[in-house]
């Protein structure tokens, strides 16, 4: 139990929890990440949508990708991909090691985790939300 982190993604700035999960698992411990559809990304609302509608709507090929990915927990992996050497052997190794969740499930419940966030003030909107504007679209 000792090289697992279990992380609490309520209230956590998305960009801030991937930098250290990407971190902590290139260093070899196994990252669980629950609640991740608290997760939150700062910033206007409608620039965000906007931004991932772009990428939508990019989309190319139903064959080739890139597939955007719609669901919490998923979002945040793809982010965390983004700070880690994936294409190398150590890379694909950590994203191996990384685990997230949109609930945290039962083995998880009593088990003490990082509390990542706190409570934000101003502009900022969570993945689940998120997620739920673009299904709308």
């Amino acid at each position: 139990m000792t090289n697992k982190l279990i992380i609490d993604g309520t209230n956590a700035t998305m960009g801030r929890l991937g930098s250290y999960s990407a971190k902590q698992s290139l260093l070899g411990k196994q990252v669980i990440i629950v609640n991740a559809n608290k997760v939150v990304i700062i910033g206007h609302k409608k620039d965000i949508l906007s931004k991932y509608k772009i990428l939508i709507k990019k989309g190319g090929s139903s064959q080739k990708g890139p597939k955007i990915i719609r669901t919490p927990e998923r979002i945040l992996k793809r982010v965390i991909r983004g700070m880690l050497p994936h294409k190398q052997y150590r890379g694909k190794k950590a994203l191996n090691r990384i685990i997230c969740y949109n609930e945290v499930p039962e083995e998880f419940k009593e088990v003490k985790k990082i509390h990542a966030g706190k409570e934000k003030r101003g502009k900022f909107i969570s993945l689940k939300e998120l997620v739920n504007l673009l299904k709308n679209e």
